[in-house]
């Protein structure tokens, strides 16, 4: 039973019924009462029951005498993330999504997802991880298991934890264990769909494979990847920044065991810096970016996604960087693996 199923029921159901499906959902209990058409009318929960009863109400009255009949709702492709921001800071754990005929299309459970970020997603699976064999000589690099599970489905289930429903998988060598592992992503209660490289594209032109995406932004990832990245975060500071392009990075920190001195071209000293710490940031393999971006890949051609990201600096475009502060890690060799099979059991993903 889906949560749309388990959180409505229709106009004419029993107050027994009704009473009873509270009961089931427990700490979940709430109910949208809707027409025969799936249109929101109203709310109901152990409280309104119980309120009616008070007034005189009784089990054969009509269910339409104890429900709310102004309930809060979002509407699909309009809201933003602040306003379900405000849902949350007053309490709200459930809240409907209406289409604009005002059917429900959605139920989201602030337990299980923290929010809806309005893109489409593309993770890039097509690699031959050939730096892991024998272990990649019949699994493909993204179904190999961390602790238990594929390393790819830890990314999946975390762009689900944040709404982003739409995703592509971007397949290529041993692309059927994928397709057959998850299939159309019904179980996950996602849309994932499928594009085959024929020849080689880069880390970003096989995008181009895909038919439509339904958002105006994408979120693009590589598919090797162990991290609990905040994508609220990300999309969030990408959005307010009001940039074409958002490239997630990692910190490396350079420690120098000696004093350290700056000098002018002349050699005149500066300053003298005592054992200074350097940082520089690596680009981290995930991607925020506007659709209308995807103009500047050429179609059916090798092309990186650093490609596009010089092309981007080029035109003097608004591309930002957004360091990681919770845990990345790129697994590429065996002592990668090796060490996110240690790591994951500390991480909360």
């Amino acid at each position: 039973m889906n949560s749309i199923e388990k959180h409505t029921v229709l106009k004419d159901t029993s107050v027994r019924e009704a009473l009873i499906k509270l009961d089931i959902l427990a700490s979940d209990a709430i109910l949208f009462v809707t027409d025969n058409e799936k249109k929101l009318i109203g709310s109901l929960t152990d409280g309104d029951l119980r309120r009616g009863f008070i007034k005189g109400l009784g089990f054969e009255d009509s269910l339409m005498k104890f429900i709310q009949s102004n309930p809060s709702y979002i509407v699909e492709g309009e809201f933003v993330m602040d306003e379900l921001e405000r849902f949350k800071a007053r309490n709200f754990k459930i809240i409907p999504v209406l289409n604009s005929e005002k059917q429900i299309v959605d139920i989201i459970n602030f337990r299980e997802q923290s929010t809806i970020i309005p893109a489409d997603a593309i993770i890039m699976a097509g690699g031959e991880g050939q730096r892991l064999r024998p272990l990649t000589e019949t699994t493909p690099k993204p179904l190999l298991k961390v602790g238990g599970k594929p390393i790819i489905e830890y990314n999946i289930d975390r762009l689900k934890q944040v709404g982003v429903k739409n995703i592509t998988l971007s397949i290529n060598y041993l692309g059927d264990q994928l397709v057959e592992y998850f299939g159309n992503g019904h179980n996950k209660k996602l849309n994932i769909q499928y594009v085959r490289e024929i020849k080689p594209l880069g880390t970003i032109g096989s995008i181009l494979l895909v038919d439509e995406f339904q958002h105006n932004d994408i979120i693009v990832m590589n598919s090797d990847l162990l991290t609990n990245i905040d994508f609220k975060d990300f999309y969030k500071t990408y959005k307010d920044s009001d940039a074409d392009m958002a490239v997630a990075a990692t910190s490396y920190h350079v420690d120098v065991p000696y004093g350290v001195l700056e000098a002018d071209q002349s050699n005149k000293v500066l300053s003298l810096k005592e054992k200074p710490r350097y940082t520089y940031y690596s680009n981290a393999g995930i991607y925020i970016l506007k659709k209308d971006l995807l103009k500047m890949i050429p179609e059916d051609q090798f092309y990186d996604i650093t490609d596009l990201m010089k092309r981007i600096l080029e035109m003097n475009l608004n591309m930002l960087t957004y360091p990681i502060n919770g845990y990345w890690l790129d697994i590429g060799k065996h002592e990668d693996f090796e060490k996110a099979q240690n790591d994951v059991k500390h991480i909360r993903f």
